[in-house]
């Protein structure tokens, strides 16, 4: 994922926390909010566990949505891992990411 669609600073997170509209996966949370930009956050707790555990899921969640960036539309997304992340095979990771972004509508029409 290139650096310019990061999702950096902790209030732009807060922002899409408090007015974000979500839904729920078993591997993640997507958080979104329209804005005249892309970009994209990821949060993992430590809860998930070391700093291995928690880096794993951030590379799955970044892999997952990169082949989705060119079809997104404009706003502020935020991607929060589950426990569930590291157990599942990548394969059902972008098979939730696909699902989440085309539930809530996410992806630009194609003509």
């Amino acid at each position: 994922m290139k650096r310019i669609y990061s999702l950096k600073k902790h209030s732009a997170f807060g922002y899409v926390y408090h007015k974000g509209k979500g839904i729920s996966c078993k591997e993640f949370r997507l958080l979104f909010v329209r804005q005249g930009k892309l970009k994209i956050g990821f949060s993992v707790s430590k809860k998930l566990g070391n700093a291995v555990h928690r880096n794993h899921a951030k590379r799955y969640l970044r892999e997952a949505v990169r082949p989705y960036i060119p079809q997104l539309k404009c706003g502020y997304y935020v991607f929060i891992a589950k426990d569930a992340i590291n157990d599942c095979p990548f394969s059902d990771v972008q098979a939730s990411m696909l699902y989440a972004l085309r539930r809530q509508n996410l992806l630009k029409e194609e003509n």
